[in-house]
């Protein structure tokens, strides 16, 4: 048995789950998500409180959807009450951000800027030019969005410039030396 494809997930109150023959619906203040179900995994609903994931049989298959199927499951709940957020940092001389209506202006040291069209769903902050919020309900699409920003320009090792996760720590390398 799966040790996390065993666990209920609790139903908060405001979220509304349907279930139809091969689609979960999970509805909530902050959106709507729905997801196709996987074969060898079945969902249930207890009295609207909480959801329960089981396997159909012993396959391999089956075994490897359970924990992933309770787990997504889990996070569009979470989704849509909490939310999603992954910070971006932007380190380098004249390297800003901006939002303009629907798009995410960024200017990395190329010739030009680079406008990004953001995803429905997705909600960008900039908060002193330099730090950027992705927010959003889908946990996928968030990191997804994220990941994308990050590759206009990848942190380099000698002088940290580019754009990297809050959390991410760059392993810096020694510049070259002269002669003596």
């Amino acid at each position: 048995m799966s040790r996390i494809g065993k666990l209920p997930i609790e139903i908060p109150t405001g979220v509304k789950v349907i279930l139809d023959e091969a689609l979960i619906k999970v509805e909530g203040p902050k959106g709507t998500l729905s997801r196709p179900l996987m074969d060898g995994v079945t969902i249930q609903v207890v009295d609207n409180k909480q959801i329960i994931v089981t396997r159909v049989d012993d396959s391999l298959k089956s075994r490897s959807f359970h924990g992933l199927t309770r787990t997504l499951v889990n996070n569009m709940v979470v989704g849509v009450t909490k939310g999603f957020e992954t910070i971006l940092d932007i380190t380098g001389v004249g390297y800003r951000a901006e939002v303009k209506g629907d798009s995410l202006t960024l200017s990395l040291g190329y010739s030009h800027p680079i406008n990004f069209p953001l995803p429905t769903g997705i909600s960008v902050e900039v908060e002193k030019m330099t730090k950027v919020f992705v927010r959003g309900s889908d946990k996928e699409l968030v990191g997804q969005t994220a990941a994308k920003i990050r590759s206009f320009r990848l942190p380099e090792p000698y002088k940290g410039k580019g754009i990297k996760y809050s959390d991410e720590k760059i392993l810096r390398k020694a510049g070259k030396t002269g002669k003596k």
